[in-house]
C-alpha cells in the first residue's frame, strides 16, 4: 500500500460506513467553542480581534478562561474525531467477527485509513464549519488532538516546539509554522513520505505514524489557513503575544491560531 487513500479504496469496509463516520466527524468539527462562548456573551468572535475562531483570539477577546476552554475542547474534538471511529470499528465491528486479536493482522490496515479520513474531516469541519457559514478557526488545536490520538509522542513533540518557540518569539503563528516544518522534517527523516509508515526513535521519543501522507495533508491545511499570517510576517506586521497584559477585545491582532 502506497498511501492511505489507495488503501482505503482497496479496503473491505462498506463505503457508506466510512461516509457516515466521516460526515459525523465533520459535524463534530463544527462544534466551535470560541464561537459558542462568544455568542453566549453577545459577541461574534469572528468580528473581534483577528477575526479567527480559535483559542488565542478567544483568550484575547473573551478572556483567559474562555481561551483555555476553547483550546481544551478543540483538542478533545480532534482526538475524538480520530479515535472514536477507530475504537468503534475495531471493537464493535471487527473484533467480535475475528474472535480475538486476529483483527490486528487482518483489519488494522482497513480501520486505520478510515480513522484517518475521519481525522481529516474533523479538522476540515473546524476550519470550514457549515453550521457557522464556513468561517471557522485555523485548526491547530484540532489537528493536535487528531495527532494526539494517532501518535501521542509525535504530537507532544510538536506541542513542545510550539510552546518553546512561543516563549522565545511571542508570535503564535511563527511557532506553529516552525512546528509544521519540524513535523515535515521528521517525516522525511523517517523515510515515510508517501510510504507505508515511518518509525522515529531518539532517546525516549518513539513514534510510528502509519501512512504519513494524511499528516502532510493536515499540515498543508494548517499552513493554508495561516496564509494571512505569513503575509503579515513578510511585512513585519505580525503582532506579538502579550503574556502579562490585559485582553483587548477590540484590538486587531495577527498571531491567532
Amino acid at each position: 500500500m502506497n498511501n492511505f487513500i489507495a488503501e482505503l479504496a482497496a479496503g473491505g469496509l462498506p463505503w457508506y460506513a466510512v461516509a457516515i463516520a466521516a460526515a459525523l466527524a465533520y459535524c463534530l468539527g463544527n462544534i466551535n467553542p470560541a464561537i459558542i462562548i462568544g455568542r453566549s456573551k453577545g459577541i461574534d468572535i469572528r468580528n473581534e480581534g483577528s477575526g479567527n475562531a480559535g483559542a488565542t483570539n478567544a483568550m484575547r477577546s473573551l478572556g483567559k478562561k474562555a481561551g483555555a476552554l476553547t483550546f481544551v475542547i478543540d483538542v478533545v474534538k480532534g482526538w475524538a474525531g480520530y479515535y472514536l471511529p477507530f475504537l468503534i470499528l475495531t471493537n464493535v465491528l471487527f473484533f467480535p467477527m475475528t474472535g480475538g486479536t486476529a483483527y490486528m493482522i487482518f483489519y488494522m490496515p482497513i480501520v486505520v485509513p478510515a480513522a484517518m479520513v475521519c481525522g481529516l474531516c474533523v479538522v476540515v469541519g473546524h476550519m470550514y464549519p457549515a453550521f457557522f457559514g464556513f468561517r471557522g478557526g485555523k485548526g491547530v488545536a484540532t489537528a493536535f488532538g487528531v495527532l494526539l490520538a494517532a501518535a501521542p509522542q509525535y504530537a507532544l513533540l510538536l506541542l513542545a516546539v510550539v510552546i518553546v518557540c512561543t516563549l522565545i518569539f511571542r508570535i503564535v503563528s511563527v511557532s506553529v509554522l516552525i512546528a509544521v516544518a519540524v513535523a515535515l522534517v521528521t517525516i522525511f527523516w523517517g523515510g515515510g513520505f508517501l510510504g507505508e509508515s515511518f518509525y522515529y526513535n531518539v532517546g525516549f521519543l518513539q513514534f510510528n505514524i502509519d501512512q504519513p501522507l494524511w499528516v502532510i495533508i493536515i499540515l498543508a491545511l494548517v499552513v493554508w489557513k495561516h496564509r494571512g499570517n505569513i503575509a503579515r510576517l513578510a511585512k513585519g506586521e505580525e503582532k506579538k503575544l502579550s503574556f502579562g497584559g490585559k485582553s483587548k477585545a477590540k484590538e486587531k491582532e495577527g498571531a491567532e491560531t
